[in-house]
């Protein structure tokens, strides 16, 4: 093998190392990510030989930083290449190669560590294609195999069923319209080719960037390999250190971008239902819950309010005025999000379909003729997001939108979704055929990355229309890097118990594969949901970083009230604690948007050598310190509640507050239907604030912090703006500091200075018998909780305590 250091037009330092026929890259991007570019058979597969041509990623961010410089060192056959704090061994002779992490300094017994071991990398090179008609696929066209520890979890992979743990599981990358999914259905509507690798307490990631149709065997054939095998004729591998799991979702967020800040609204409770029709429908709506002082903040609307299902119309009969309609629907605190899917009704005169047919918009068949098939409208034609022209002139349709007023949508059927083809060709799924062309690019490698640019499109709408909002965009597909354009859906779920048990494991997983703003549709989509059901669904998902109740046309109705009392009371009580949440969750939101950990979050991103913890997906946590753990099974009254190391205070529905457990242990939670366990670590605060029926804007005029006292004090966060527009705000630190039977509170600010002053108390839990308190302008003790009233403009308070 033969090599050469060499400078790309970028700047961006690389080494090359080739053979006959096979290439491997080697490049830094960033501290702590080492990229590896596989090409197999580069000769016979037309990738460039020995250099490679440029690779259009739709998953890495456009404008990273210049990558570290790589240094090289020769050992016989052996070359180490170093760059970003990693190191690369490849053995000249077999090709296998390992990625190891820099020993630490001053950190005795841990010296270099491997992160990475490639055992083998091969692929086939390109065969005759058949006649037309009769081609079949190399689905397995590059193959990697990596060596899979038997200590070693998996953790992410985008959206998944089943625990959290993937390991023993086969997984396709192939982004599918399933409906009704399983308890063991795979591939889902989003495909993340992204892993956290755990092991003990350590951490380090492993990122597959090919929107190729993928595989991955997770030590299931082989319970000691991890073999990823793709249809494309390059494997691109990024190898991300650790230490802890946070550190490598941080890392990978880096690599492929941070989520843009949700408005306020869009975390407010949503309602949603497949069989809304009219203007009037909606107004219904609206009304059932402010005549019930339900919190409501939008309305979802599907594929009904358009003329025929021809997107970017409105259907005049039932909507006879949108704008109008908005604007009524926001005098009450009311945001519509209309549905928006990618399939357009080849119908002549449609101005839709003639712009993109004569300006060259479409998908085409192997054939070169525009691809025809069948979604909600029929026949269909569908656009080419892959090219930026047609993103562009996408962009440019929301137009409609922006004029009437509208602040977001949910984009659909975006895998995308084809229920039938006027010409049949091998398809897999419900999808289009294998060898439809994007431009000269087999659908085959197109697929998995249709809904991204779809939504960046959309996300460029209306940047360009209402550049003053932030607008609120979910997709039901994806591939890595989405969350940069749009937040996600588990998709087309079902009204039973065990789906609601599937959403957090699902959550979790999106979570750890960098979209920190996912949601599972509460009550479920398809199938009849009962009063219970939804009553414990609503509970469960007052952490879901977005609350929409959606479900299917022909199933019961499933608004909070449908099923009388005691129902309707406790999906109230629900709603209400979601609001109380309000501050905490914005801030999460704020700080996802920059460090990339998720709002949900699993107990494995923060307990990663604890067994118990990274098994425990029937609960998580919202931060770092609050636990939830919602009941999910019918009838119960009860449940086994996993608390990982630290001190836990039981606050059930934040107002119950109970004993205090030691953490490591499980404990039992009373949790009758009324009841949401709920604990709280010792060391943090929450930021609260008062229901409210909609949000207005996130400067809350009054706040509550709820600290639980740790060995050393605690420290809360809150963040606040307007709550739409550009994200200048203001992020309040709340710190109490414990040092000889004193406690000392203040509070820390950065960034905008004009925000108002709340009117503020602070409830302080574990305290003993509380002697005297300094600063605040009220206070009380009792059962083991301070309540303090602060006064406006406060600045420091100290409390003292019986021993």
């Amino acid at each position: 093998m033969r090599l050469r250091e060499f400078v790309t037009e970028n700047g961006e330092t690389q080494l090359r190392v080739w053979g006959d026929r096979d290439v491997l890259v080697v490049s830094a991007p960033l501290p702590g990510v080492l990229r590896v570019r596989l090409a197999p058979q580069a000769r016979a597969n037309g990738l460039g030989f020995p250099r490679l041509a440029e690779k259009r990623s739709f998953a890495v961010c456009p404008d990273l930083p210049k990558a570290a410089r790589l240094s090289v060192a020769e050992d016989g056959d052996t070359l180490r290449v170093s760059g970003g704090g990693l190191t690369l061994h490849l053995d000249r002779k077999s090709g296998g190669w390992r990625v190891m992490e820099a020993a630490v300094e001053g950190a005795e017994g841990r010296p270099e560590r491997e992160l990475a071991c490639v055992l083998d990398w091969n692929g086939d090179a390109p065969t005759a294609r058949p006649a037309m008609g009769s081609e079949t696929f190399n689905l397995s066209r590059s193959r990697l195999n990596l060596h899979a520890p038997e200590d070693a979890a998996y953790l992410g992979f985008g959206e998944r069923v089943g625990p959290l743990d993937k390991r023993g599981m086969h997984l396709t990358f192939w982004n599918t319209d399933c409906y009704p999914h399983h308890t063991d259905t795979d591939p889902l509507y989003i495909s993340v080719p992204f892993t956290t690798v755990v092991q003990g307490d350590r951490a380090h990631g492993i990122f597959v960037d090919e929107t190729w149709r993928m595989t991955a065997d997770v030590a299931r054939s082989d319970p000691h390999g991890l073999a990823f095998a793709s249809a494309g004729p390059e494997l691109d591998v990024y190898v991300l250190a650790g230490p802890r799991p946070a550190d490598v979702l941080r890392r990978y967020v880096d690599l492929t971008g941070h989520a843009p800040m949700p408005p306020l609204w869009a975390l407010g409770a949503a309602q949603s239902r497949w069989g809304y029709r009219t203007a009037d429908d909606l107004r219904a709506v609206i009304a059932g819950y402010r005549e019930r002082d339900l919190p409501l903040d939008s309305v979802y609307i599907d594929i009904e309010y358009m003329d025929a299902f021809k997107v970017w119309t409105v259907n005049r009969a039932g909507f006879p005025d949108l704008k109008a309609f908005v604007r009524e629907a926001a005098k009450q605190g009311v945001k519509l999000v209309p549905i928006i899917d990618p399939g357009i009704k080849a119908e002549p005169g449609y101005d839709v379909y003639e712009e993109a047919l004569h300006n060259d918009y479409l998908v085409r068949t192997a054939r070169g003729d525009v691809l025809v098939g069948e979604v909600w409208p029929d026949p269909a034609v569908f656009p080419d997001f892959t090219r930026p022209e047609v993103m562009t002139w996408w962009a440019g349709r929301h137009k409609l939108f922006a004029d009437a007023g509208i602040q977001g949508q949910w984009n659909d059927m975006n895998e995308p979704a084809c229920f039938s083809l006027a010409q049949p060709r091998e398809t897999e799924g419900k999808t289009l055929p294998y060898d439809a062309l994007h431009g000269s690019r087999p659908h085959l490698e197109m697929h998995n990355a249709y809904a991204n640019p779809m939504s960046q499109a959309s996300r460029a709408g209306y940047a360009k229309f209402s550049p003053n909002i932030r607008p609120w965009i979910i997709s039901r597909a994806g591939y890595a890097g989405i969350q940069r354009h749009a937040t996600v859906w588990t998709g087309d779920n079902a009204a039973t118990w065990s789906h609601l048990g599937l959403s957090l494991p699902m959550i979790g997983g999106l979570g750890l594969s960098g979209i920190p703003f996912a949601a599972a549709d509460v009550g479920g989509f398809g199938g009849d949901t009962t009063g219970e059901l939804l009553a414990r669904w609503y509970q469960a998902a007052v952490g879901y970083a977005f609350l929409r109740n959606h479900s299917a046309q022909g199933t019961v109705d499933q608004e909070p009230w449908r099923f009388g009392e005691p129902y309707t009371s406790i999906i109230h009580a629900a709603l209400e604690l979601r609001y109380r949440l309000l501050p905490h969750l914005y801030t999460l939101a704020y700080g996802a948007t920059r460090t990339g950990l998720p709002v949900l979050r699993p107990l494995a991103l923060h307990h990663a050598g604890d067994e118990d913890a990274l098994r425990a997906d029937s609960q998580y946590l919202l931060g770092k310190g609050l636990m939830v753990a919602p009941v999910m099974a019918a009838g119960h009254s009860k449940r086994q509640v996993y608390l990982p190391a630290g001190r836990w205070a039981s606050v059930f529905n934040l107002a119950e507050f109970g004993k205090i457990h030691d953490g490591g242990a499980y404990v039992t939670a009373d949790a009758p239907l009324h009841t949401l366990p709920l604990y709280l670590k010792a060391g943090e605060a929450l930021p609260l604030t008062e229901p409210a029926l909609h949000t207005t804007q996130a400067r809350w005029e009054r706040v509550t912090w709820l600290a639980h006292l740790g060995e050393s004090g605690f420290v809360g966060q809150l963040y606040e703006d307007a709550g739409d527009g550009p994200v200048v705000g203001r992020l309040t630190r709340l710190i109490g500091n414990r040092e000889d039977g004193k406690l000392s509170v203040r509070r820390e600010t950065e960034g905008e200075a004009a925000l108002p002053e709340q009117r503020e108390t602070l409830h302080i839990i574990g305290l003993e018998p509380v002697r005297e308190v300094h600063g605040a302008a009220a206070y009380s003790y009792e059962d083991g909780v301070l309540r303090l009233t602060l006064p406006a403009h406060w600045e420091e308070v100290t409390v003292t305590w019986v021993e």
